[in-house]
């Protein structure tokens, strides 16, 4: 039997590591993204935590490949 509680809401700020496995990128090109200022971030501390409406625009703004 356990006690943990699962969480009932959406994840609000995702870590640089969730948010890749979130786009399915490499870790290195998330940061890479938010140094080019193409995927915004908010600071917390050191850390860095991107809002998940930020990844949602960041896919929805994606175009698709026509070669």
């Amino acid at each position: 039997m356990t006690t943990a509680v699962k969480p009932t809401t959406a994840r609000a700020l995702f870590t640089v590591e969730a948010a890749a496995e979130y786009l399915s990128f490499g870790r290195s090109t998330v940061y890479e993204l938010m140094a080019a200022g193409d995927l915004p971030y908010v600071k917390v501390g050191r850390s860095r935590r991107i809002r998940l409406a930020e990844l949602d625009a960041f896919v929805a703004q994606l175009q698709p490949q026509t070669n």
